[in-house]
Parts: structure tokens; sequence; C-alpha cells
């Protein structure tokens, strides 16, 4: 069994101990994280007894959650823990929050109902205030996974894992807590930077007047529900050379959250050349990025420690690259945090669904170049209405639940054909929400010719950049894949990945090979990004720069970072 060190040192009581929200923050906060009751059962009634304990928040398949068993198809995975609040905790209304529960969940506080959830990458929340009771209480929460044998969301998880295939993760695997806030608060916060400007738009859900502080100075007074152009006074834009955020205040009646912004622009401009490049605050700006599946040995979705989590962005930026594309999986939101504070791109993917993939569906537009339309719902493993509707509605709310992070500057739709299905109506959706950032609506292949991106994913061959026919800006959204097992690092002698490698030196031959040879020569002509697979090795795909335990980076990063340089090239 394959430990990070933060694994090593987790505290069991008090695991991921921070507050969970950087961009609504409060000084109230209980957070419900550790050792809770737990069960596995085929009836849907909670048992009399509970025959465990599992520690929250890590999903019940990995090793730190002290379960180390999955929760199968037909069958309930149960949770129950008691908690008191403080003395003085609620401030008028008390407020219950998972940041995400994999896949469908129900809770109960004190036998009554909460609510019900479906989907297991995104926050949801209830008002407890009336189930409450004086001293002890006791939370149950029920939760099912079906994991691949349904049409929900489910990113690489498989009940048989193996190859780009992971296995399956259950359950809570982000923090819960607690919040009291006043009857009247600010539900909700929306940020919007205008750089030409110099400003910034906030739009705070509530009644009444909010009053906004920027940075410790200047204030501004603005109703809520209607948002509010504010002007600033220092215009510092953030890159990921120069990661300024600007700190924001906003109080409104008694209740007090802390947030903070930041002034970037991402776009679609010609170079002097005439060739359309990715644009970051109107310039061209090449995109040099990793492939992040976001897996921990030990953790499996959810990283051991805050720390851990911000290792793997600081390495990917020691290492020289300056974009992560976070692979069909949503972050907890400090993740987003930490890209934002340390100076990362994110190309944030929808984690994909539908049902069992077709080989030929998938590979067809690999071995002859077709690429079929993405309304024949049928080849694409789309049939089910509902599945279609549930993939649509969680895309948007993952739209508006990232939306403030600047850091994010591109949507990816799909990937490589999985589940997809009218990409053109749902881009058109989420622009509608967000026409701040970029969207690349069919990574890899079934490319519908629409949008403003040509997105390639190539691995068996070599790269040539071609001008894409229809205009569009091309970017090579996954390519290399090259494996370098390390022994005592890896959780199997027989890896996955696209060329292997066993000596160091060959490996890095080869790295230099690929982009001296290619990445290099076609960012010149007109290639706008680059996304090299992987950032760590994940399960059997040992793929990864750095080992699926974090503690052997396969190269040094200087290195890495010669390799990659793209130095003057648009």
């Amino acid at each position: 069994m394959l430990l990070t060190k933060w694994g090593e040192a987790l505290d069991r009581e008090r695991p991921l101990p921070e507050y969970p929200r950087p961009q609504l923050r409060r000084e109230s906060f209980l957070n419900l994280n550790g050792v809770w009751d737990c069960a596995f059962t085929r009836e849907n009634a909670e048992p009399y007894e509970y025959d465990g304990e599992i520690v929250v928040p890590f999903a019940p398949e990995s090793a730190l959650s002290g379960v180390g068993r999955a929760l199968m198809p037909g069958e309930y995975l149960w949770y129950r823990r008691c908690f008191e609040l403080p003395e003085g905790f609620n401030a008028g209304r008390v407020l219950l929050h998972f940041g995400a529960v994999d896949q469908c969940a129900r809770v109960w506080l004190n036998g009554q109902d909460v609510c019900v959830h479906e989907g297991g990458f995104l926050p949801f929340s209830a008002d407890i205030t009336e189930l409450l009771c004086e001293g002890e209480n006791v939370l149950v929460v029920r939760v099912t996974d079906d994991t691949d044998r349904s049409f929900r969301t489910r990113g690489k998880q498989k009940l048989k894992p193996g190859g780009i295939w992971y296995g399956p993760v259950s359950g809570i695997w982000q923090t819960v807590w607690c919040e009291s806030v006043p009857e009247n608060h600010i539900s909700s916060l929306f940020i919007r930077p205008e750089l030409e400007s110099g400003s910034v738009e906030i739009t705070c859900g509530g009644e009444g007047t909010v009053r906004a502080v920027i940075d410790g100075g200047a204030a501004f007074e603005f109703a809520a529900g209607e948002g509010a152009l504010l002007k600033l006074e220092d215009v510092r834009p953030w890159t990921p050379e120069t990661p300024n955020l600007y700190k924001l205040e906003l109080t409104l009646g008694e209740d007090r959250v802390e947030s903070y912004f930041a002034l970037r622009s991402v776009g679609i401009g010609e170079d002097r050349r005439g060739v359309k490049r990715l644009t970051l605050n109107g310039k061209p700006y090449f995109m040099n990025g990793l492939l992040d599946q976001g897996w921990w040995p030990d953790g499996l979705y959810t990283a051991p420690s805050d720390e851990a989590l911000a290792f793997d962005i600081a390495a990917a930026k020691a290492m020289g690259f300056n974009t992560l594309r976070k692979h069909v999986k949503v972050e907890p939101a400090r993740w987003y945090y930490h890209c934002d504070r340390l100076g990362m791109l994110v190309w944030q993917d929808m984690p994909n669904g539908g049902g069992s993939y077709s080989a030929v569906t998938v590979s067809a537009p690999l071995l002859t170049g077709a690429h079929s339309r993405d309304s024949k719902y049928g080849k694409f493993a789309r049939r089910d209405k509902r599945g279609r509707a549930e993939f649509r509605e969680e895309l948007l709310d993952m739209v508006s639940h990232l939306y403030n992070s600047p850091s994010i500057v591109m949507w990816v739709l799909f990937n490589e054909g999985w589940g997809q299905f009218d990409s053109d109506a749902l881009a058109a959706a989420v622009a509608e929400i967000d026409p701040t950032r970029l969207i690349d609506r069919a990574s890899g292949w079934h490319d519908q010719g629409t949008g403003e991106l040509r997105s390639i994913h190539l691995y068996f061959d070599d790269y040539k950049y071609k001008p894409d026919k229809a205009g569009r800006c091309v970017i090579l959204s996954e390519f290399g894949g090259y494996s370098l097992p390390v022994p005592g690092h890896a959780v199997t002698d027989k890896p996955f990945g696209y060329k292997k490698f066993r000596e160091p030196d060959k490996y890095r031959r080869a790295l230099t090979l690929l982009y001296d040879g290619q990445i290099r020569p076609a960012c010149m002509q007109g290639l706008a990004a680059a996304v090299y697979t992987q950032l760590t090795d994940v399960e059997t795909e040992l793929n990864g720069l750095i080992s699926y335990d974090r503690r052997v980076i396969k190269l040094a990063p200087e290195d890495i970072k010669r390799i990659i340089a793209m130095p003057g090239v648009i």
C-alpha cells in the first residue's frame, strides 16, 4: 500500500481542518470531519447497530478512511455522528454544508429529513435550524453509488479498473461543516473582473445594502441582488507570473464575509503574423500545461491534507508549467484557491457520464479520422433522457459554483466522446452563464466543426501542426503519456503508458526530443497550447512526471523546465 507523507501524518480526529470555502469565508465554522460510525447494508433502512468507523472525508475505498471496502451497486452506505453546537454559535440560522458526496445522498438530523442530493462532484447545503436540539444532535447520511453501472457522472471511476480507468470512489469525500448566519445574509456571490476598464462587477444575494471594502481601503455601497461595477484605483493584472489578488470584505447587516478576486481576461486573438492564439490579458499567451487527474494513493479523490493539495500545483509550477487541465473531476474549493494564489491557469473538465461506452464510437476518429454527430444519442450511450438532463444541470451548476475563481480560463465539456451529446447547445448554455471564458466543446475527437477551438489529442504519432480548416485556434489538449516506473513508489510493475521507459536517461532524452522535435516547432507555426499527460502517476497508469505517492519527481524540476520552455515563440 502506498502512502504519501501527509497520509502518514494524518490526524484521524481532525483531518482537513481548514475553512473549506476561501471565497465566502465567515468566522462561524464548525468542522464535522473526523471519525464517524458507518455501516454497509442491503436494506434501505438505517441499521440498528453500526458495525464500524470511517474517517470523513475519505471514501470507504481509500486507505485513509480506515475501511478499505468498496460500496457496490445495490448497497447502502450509512454514516452517523453526534455533535453539539458551541455556545453562542447560532446567529439566526444554522446551515449544514457537504463539499461533495458520491453519488446519491439522503440526510437526516435527529430523525428528521434534511435533504436529498444526486451527483458526486458538487457541494450542497441545507438550513437545519428548525431541526436542531439542545445539546447533542444526531446526523445520519445514507449513500448509494452505481459507479459506471448507470448514466450518472463518474469521471474515471470503474468497478473493474485498469489502464486509464481507476477504481471506484464513494460516499463523503469533501469536508462536512456547519456555519451560522443572520436571518438576512449574503446568500451568493458572483465576481466578474473587467480588466480593460480596471473594474470589478460584484453581485451579492440577499436583501438591503451591501458594503464592500477592497484591500482594506476603498469602500463601496450597493444594493444586494443587483450587479455593482466598482472602479479600482490600483490596477494589478493577474497572470501565472504575477498572481495578484485583491482582498474583498463584504458586509450585509450583521453578516460579514471575506473573499478575494483578481483582474484578468482570457480570449482568442491574432499574433503579429495573423495566427490565432489564446490570449491572457489581451496578449498572446502559450498555455503550457499538464493533465491533472487529482487522485491520491491513500485518499483517492481526497488529498490527505491541504498542504498536499497545494503541493501538486507548486510542483507543476516549479517544473515550468503554467496550466493544469483538471481532468473529469471537480476539486474542493481550496484547490482552486491555491491555483489562484500560486498562479496556475486551469482548464476545468466536466466529469463524464452516460452508459457503457462503445469502443467503436470512442476509437473511430483515432483509427479512421471520422467524427460523428453528437445528436446520435445511442451511438454515444446517451439514450437516457433523464441522464442528459442531469448532466446539463450539473454542468451549469459546476460553472456557477466555480465562476469566481480567476485561475479558471476554460471549460471543457466532453473528453474523447465519453458520453458526448448536444455539445453546441451545451456550449451555448455555458456561455450564457459565463461569457468571459473559453469553451472546449469536444476535447480529443468527435469534433463538431464549431466553436473557437480545434482541440486535438495525439499519443501514437508525431505531431505536426496544421491550421484548422474552419479557421479556429488549434490546441493540443493531450499528448505524451510516457511512462517511467519508480521501484517502491508504484502499485504495479506492469505499467500502462503510451511509450514505456525503464531508465531515467532514456526517458529524459525522449521528453527532450518530443518538445524539441514536435511541440516547439508546432508552437512557432501556430499551436496555441499543449497539455502533456500527465502530472502524477495514478494506479497502474505510470506516465506521470511525479510518482503516485508524490515522493519522487522523476526528473529534476529544473531539467523539466528547460525541456518544456517556450522562449519567444509568439
